[in-house]
This record gives C-alpha cells, structure tokens and sequence, in this order.
C-alpha cells in the first residue's frame, strides 16, 4: 500500500511507474461490536482528512456483492490505493540518488556512538561514517542499534505469510481487509490488473534473526484459504502460484517508534511499523525530513515517542485510544 494522497503523486515525486492505483480501501467486519469500533475511528480527530465512509448490511453488500454474507459492516477510504513494492524500493532509492543521497548497500552496521558532537557509525566490513546527526530505522534490527544509546524498545520480529493466485479477469479494483483481533482472522487482498489476487495475513512465523531469513508455512496457506472463503467465497478454489514472506518488526502496541531520542541530541529514530513500513514510508520519510531539517514538525508524532517504553515517567502521553492499536491496519 502507499497512502492515498501521497501515492497519487508518487510519479511526479519519483520520476518512475510505480504501478499505483487509486483503488480505495475497504476494512470489514465481522461483529456488530467492531463496527462501532469503526466508527469510533471514522469519528477521531486523526481521521479527519480521510474521508471515510462507514458501510453496513445490505447498503455494503450492494457496493461490494462479493463479499461473504458473514461480513457486516465496514470503514471504506476512499483516498488509498497501492502500488508495486518490487518496483518502489528501487525506484526511491535512483530518486534519493539523483537528490544527493548515497547509498551503501550490504552494509552492515557493527556499532553506533555518539563521540564529542558527532556520532560515529562503524560498519562490518571496517568504515567509518561521521555525522551530526543519526537516524534509526533499521527495521526489525532498530533495538540492536538504540539499546548502544541506553533506549532499548520491545520489538517482535515475525514474518509476514503472503501468497498470490493465479490470474483471473480483474473485477476487484478495491483493496480489501478484515478488522479483528482474532489473529486467525486477520485477512486481506488487493487484485492486480494482470488479474492475480496477492493475500496476506493470518499466522505469522518467527523468522530466523541470525541468517536473516523467513519462512512460509504450509499451514498459513490452509488458514489463508478459509478465511478467504469467508471473505470473498470462490477465491478459495483459485490455484496458488507463489508464496513469500519477509521480516517485520512489531511493538507491543501496535504504534511505530518516530522522533526524536528521548536522550541524545541529535538522535531520531524511525522503526517499528507492524507490518505498514510501506504504506507509511513516504509519509514517515516526509515528517522525519520536516524534522530533522527544522526542529519541529506540523504532524503529531507524539503517540510515538520512544519513552513510552524507555522513560515512560518522563513524558505524558495523549489519549491514543482513538488510533485504534488493536487489530490489524492494512
């Protein structure tokens, strides 16, 4: 996923096809108590610029006839879409090249360290890069390099489970997702306009931290199968192509980590996304930028702030509640 408003002009940002669509999201549900729950979040504040659209019984199955009839309400946005991760991640990286960026890759830092008014970052492979200022987000790895400056966070890692059909016509042009907070039910998919149908979700797998490396299991297909017979009925004969997973990193409440270190200068940190890393990278790319670059930033990243899990005494944190942590937020 990109964000919507963002992702409509990733071509002009990026100078590349990315393969985006302005397909709209829907996340469904079950229960009639989760879609108040939807509703609570259609109402924050946060949510205010995403116009979205709570939809139920038959008014929701008219606008999306496929859906199973176990579903009963749902949050439609209407400003997502997605696009291609395979062609993102090195689209953005030959456009922070041709910014000025320079890019080490299979580089692997050792060590992190703030020496004098400059941190030094030491790699594997013996350099050396000196800066006045550092910014962390290394994914799942992230807590290895902020527990060297005393800011040690709980992270997760688990691997993702996805799998994609085989092609069929291409009739669902929204990105579809389950709300829940049974794990097993986690469930969503996007069609292509090839006409394969990419799944993701249900049980996650530990991945292997050492070797960096993650495993689908047989039984996440069969998990992803009955769901998805629950969800879009007919999708569970389709014939599965190819399945993958990768390494995320999750927080205990489901929030990422983004600001500014709670105790050195110079210090920010950007890590910890559940599983949206791609979804919000531009965004979070675009705050940290404003950060960084001028002190402050007009987006509230307060509910992010690493102390609520290294000094939590330090910092009064707001009510979050209307973020909705629980559950999954494709």
């Amino acid at each position: 996923m990109a964000p919507g408003r963002c992702g409509k002009r990733l071509p002009e940002l990026i100078g590349e096809d990315l393969e985006f669509i302005p397909s709209g999201h829907m996340r469904v549900c079950y229960r009639e108590d989760e879609i108040a729950e939807l509703e609570a979040y259609a109402a924050a504040p946060e949510a205010r610029e995403l116009d979205l659209q709570v939809i139920r019984g038959k008014t929701l199955h008219e606008r999306f006839p496929f859906l199973g009839p176990e579903v009963k309400g749902g949050s439609y946005a209407p400003h997502d879409g997605h696009a291609n991760p395979r062609l993102a991640a090195p689209a953005f990286a030959r456009a922070a090249i041709r910014a000025g960026a320079r890019i080490e890759e299979r580089t692997e830092v050792a060590e992190v360290q703030k020496v004098g008014g400059e941190f030094h970052v030491s790699t594997t492979d013996g350099q050396l890069f000196v800066a006045e200022q550092l910014l962390i987000t290394a994914g799942a790895w992230a807590t290895k390099l902020a527990e060297q400056f005393g800011e040690p966070v709980p992270l997760e890692p688990n691997g993702p489970q996805m799998s994609v059909t085989e092609p069929v016509p291409y009739a669902l042009p929204t990105v579809i997702g389950v709300f829940t907070k049974i794990k097993e039910e986690v469930i969503y998919f996007r069609q292509i306009p090839r006409g394969n149908i990419i799944i993701g979700g249900g049980n996650r797998n530990k991945p292997d931290m050492l070797n960096r490396r993650a495993y689908f299991k047989p039984e996440s297909l069969i998990n992803q199968m009955k769901q998805m017979k629950r969800l879009l009925p007919g999708a569970e004969k389709l014939n599965i192509i190819r399945v993958w997973s990768g390494i995320e990193s999750y927080t205990p409440d489901s929030l990422p980590i983004m600001g500014r270190s709670g105790k050195v200068d110079g210090l920010f940190y950007a890590f910890g996304f559940c599983g949206h890393g791609f979804q919000l990278g531009p965004g979070v790319g675009d705050v940290m930028a404003e950060l960084i670059s001028t002190g402050s930033t007009r987006t509230l990243i307060s509910p992010f702030d690493i102390r609520r899990f290294t000094d939590p005494t330090a910092i009064e944190m707001p009510f979050t509640s209307s973020l909705m942590s629980t559950g999954k937020l494709i």
